[in-house]
């Protein structure tokens, strides 16, 4: 990710255009102070999907799980 440097006084006068290209280039900007650095904007990473435990939550167990569906008699009927 490239890097641009401005002084304090540019940020100051230019504050929410800096802070749009920032967002829209994804380029980080140094802001300096007397040729010091003092703060460094960044663009916030977005968030992506997890592909695994994305619907972690969001389903509910109704009944009882453990015991069978269906008799062993039930069962000798579907063969």
């Amino acid at each position: 990710m490239k890097t641009k440097t401005i002084p304090a006084g540019t940020f100051k006068a230019q504050c929410l255009a800096i802070m749009d290209e920032v967002q829209a280039k994804r380029q980080s900007v140094v802001i300096t102070k007397r040729g010091r650095p003092v703060a460094k904007l960044v663009p916030v990473e977005e968030k992506k999907d997890q592909i695994f435990g994305f619907l972690k939550g969001k389903g509910k167990v109704v009944g009882d799980v453990v015991s069978p569906v269906m008799t062993p008699e039930e069962w000798g009927d579907l063969y």
